[in-house]
């Protein structure tokens, strides 16, 4: 007998996440019973970008679909999810983050519109201090002016094969250049994006706890100028902050 294919699937690029996985997994799970589709509706695709720890055996126990991505880049990742989703709708968030209960419920609700391209829910953050709060103010102008958010991204799959996916020549950034193709998509067709900020995702400061928490004022904000000034050092820096992370 065919299993009928899940109304969402969930993207989860990985890399060392064994420790961060389950609480996500758990979040996804609570979402996912609440979904008045139904929880068969929702599969959790976790894209295992070449881990050294549990990550694998982590999801596979609790009834992931595992992906095997060997290409260290996030990009690669989550286009390796997404190549073997079955869902109409695909969702993409980070593992060490926690969603919200009436996720699946809203984001069906706003592409079922038809005004909707795609979007995102933002996020709430896990802790503050001064220099996580200042950064946070830095950034709120930015998403308002831009109308683009991160946390649960989400779109169809038809529209995510139609602007090709994540850009695998970007190591980072590669949401944002991914959000701007989907606007310009949904533009032609009188649809636009969305931030359903009732459902925010929870993210984790972990990236604070390891690099100081006023370090994205002094460092991240400038990657994009550093890129351009002095190439290698910024490379170093991405490597770094992304791919080798003290995990």
């Amino acid at each position: 007998m065919t299993t009928p294919a899940p109304r969402f699937s969930l993207v989860v690029p990985a890399y060392n996440e064994g420790r961060w996985l389950p609480f996500l997994l758990d979040s996804v799970d609570a979402a996912s019973v609440a979904c008045s589709i139904g929880d068969a509706a929702v599969e959790v695709i976790v894209a295992d970008n070449a881990s050294t720890d549990r990550t694998a055996e982590v999801a596979s126990a609790r009834g992931c679909r595992v992906v095997r991505v060997a290409k260290r880049c996030i990009a690669a990742a989550r286009n390796g999810g997404a190549a073997v989703a079955r869902g109409d709708v695909l969702l993409f968030v980070d593992a060490d983050a926690r969603i919200h209960p009436r996720t699946f419920e809203a984001v069906d609700e706003a592409l079922a519109t038809g005004r909707v391209v795609g979007g995102a829910t933002g996020v709430s953050l896990d802790r503050w201090s001064a220099g996580i709060a200042l950064t946070w103010a830095v950034m709120v102008p930015m998403v308002w002016v831009t109308g683009m958010d991160t946390g649960v991204v989400f779109c169809r799959r038809a529209d995510f094969e139609a602007v090709s996916g994540y850009d695998e020549r970007r190591r980072f950034a590669e949401d944002v250049i991914f959000l701007l193709a989907l606007r310009r998509l949904g533009r032609g067709r009188g649809q636009r994006l969305v931030r359903l900020r009732r459902v925010k995702a929870v993210a984790s400061t972990r990236k604070f706890d390891e690099h100081g928490d006023w370090h994205y004022l002094t460092t991240i904000l400038g990657l994009p100028l550093a890129t351009l000034v002095r190439p290698r050092a910024a490379e170093r820096l991405v490597d770094r902050y992304w791919y080798r992370p003290e995990r």
